[in-house]
């Protein structure tokens, strides 16, 4: 258990941030779990937007890197093309 005064405050703070970074981590996972099981190119594309705008927001609030973002966003990319590759 903490002592000094900002020790204190500083637990009390991780746990805010814990439970902040977990809401958002757990909203970019479902982003890229629904764009990798979506059925149809279209609905993936669709889906890739809220994706992306999701995954940006959380890059601009320190949950992620915006280079591990960038990889996401590009791997997302590269999977929806190899779909349309396989419906043509």
């Amino acid at each position: 258990m903490a002592h000094h005064k900002s020790a204190i405050k500083r637990a009390r703070q991780n746990k805010k941030r814990a439970i902040y970074n977990r809401a958002n981590r757990k909203a970019y996972r479902e982003a890229i779990k629904a764009v990798r099981l979506a059925k149809t190119v279209q609905e993936a594309e669709a889906l890739f937007v809220k994706a992306t705008s999701i995954l940006d927001r959380v890059a601009s609030r320190g949950v992620l890197h915006k280079n591990n973002v960038a990889n996401k966003k590009s791997k997302l990319a590269l999977h929806i093309n190899k779909m349309k590759a396989a419906q043509a």
